[in-house]
């Protein structure tokens, strides 16, 4: 019935529907059930691609004989930083079906959440397995998933020689630098098709759309020509006139960062040409060409920074 448990026939003929490629909707109309339905058994499920009707019952079987929580990572009154574990729980799973929105498997998502949430951004195949409450080669799996993604790296523990996987610090950069390269190999191919097909005939314009789409698409993702080097410089010079709290000589800055004072002055120029890089903040020149971080722009009205300003003149005032 509408409103009961799903069956194993009602799963196999939703795995059949998709290997039909019937799209939810029609699959939810066939057994007479809400579609939102069909789509949360099919995502909590490994996805369209990999959804199995015996597997599927299987887990369903499997999470109702569980009571403990996908990640019961902290007692029910808190962690030790005074976290609140429910809603810790919650926005896990919702980080899980997101990235399951976006493609990634089930449990490769579950691995994904599991190390982004863990303090450490780090743990073992067998802190996971504990976890997730999973199967070593459900995990092992998932970890080279990711890994091919590079979204996950491994690393061997001494002298116990534990694989340990971890997320490094700037894996979204490098993700989303892959993203770019990947929309240039597009833009590149489908030149190449222009010049197949001639761009005076149909596919061979539409060819060309996508060879003009997928360029300035690449071209906005790494801001006009970035590398990977030259963002994670820009934002490491940034990270250190925020820490500093106060403006520094470029030759300060070269030296607190061990750099030369080209690498410095490459990387301050590439901020201020590219503010959409350097997010709420930008370098600003005092009088004497110290460098130092201000609010972007637009990123506050007059009358914000003016109440900001009072603000700091009355808590002055105040000490």
């Amino acid at each position: 019935m509408p409103g009961g448990r799903l069956t194993d026939q009602d799963r196999r003929q939703i795995a059949a529907g998709l290997a039909e490629g019937l799209g939810f909707a029609e699959i939810a109309r066939q057994l007479g059930r809400p579609t939102s339905t069909v789509s949360r058994e099919v995502a909590r499920n490994g996805g369209a691609a990999e959804y199995r009707a015996d597997e599927a019952g299987t887990s369903t079987w499997r999470r109702a004989r569980r009571s403990k929580p996908a990640f019961p990572a902290v007692a029910p009154s808190g962690d030790q930083h005074g976290r609140d574990p429910r809603a810790m729980r919650e926005f896990t799973e919702q980080f899980v079906a997101l990235m399951v929105q976006t493609g990634l498997p089930r449990m490769a998502a579950r691995v994904l959440a599991a190390l982004v949430t863990t303090d450490s951004g780090t743990l073992t195949a067998a802190e996971l397995v504990r976890l997730l409450a999973v199967s070593p080669a459900s995990v092992s799996k998932s970890v080279a998933y990711l890994e091919g993604l590079e979204l996950v790296r491994r690393e061997r523990e001494r002298p116990r020689g534990r694989e340990r996987y971890l997320i490094d610090d700037d894996v979204w950069l490098q993700t989303w630098m892959t993203s770019a390269r990947t929309n240039l190999m597009l833009a590149e191919t489908a030149q190449r098709g222009v010049e197949v097909f001639d761009p005076a005939t149909p596919a061979g314009a539409r060819l060309e759309h996508m060879a003009r789409f997928f360029a300035q698409l690449s071209e906005d993702m790494t801001g006009g020509g970035l590398t990977e080097s030259t963002v994670r410089d820009v934002l490491t010079a940034l990270a250190a006139l925020v820490h500093a709290a106060r403006p520094l000589a470029v030759d300060e800055l070269a030296e607190a960062l061990g750099w030369p004072e080209e690498r410095v002055v490459d990387a301050l120029r590439d901020a201020e040409k590219h503010p959409d890089l350097t997010g709420p903040v930008a370098v600003s020149r005092t009088e004497d060409g110290d460098c130092t971080v201000v609010a972007a722009p637009d990123r506050l009205t007059a009358a914000q920074r003016e109440a900001l300003s009072s603000e700091r003149r009355m808590s002055r005032s105040r000490a």
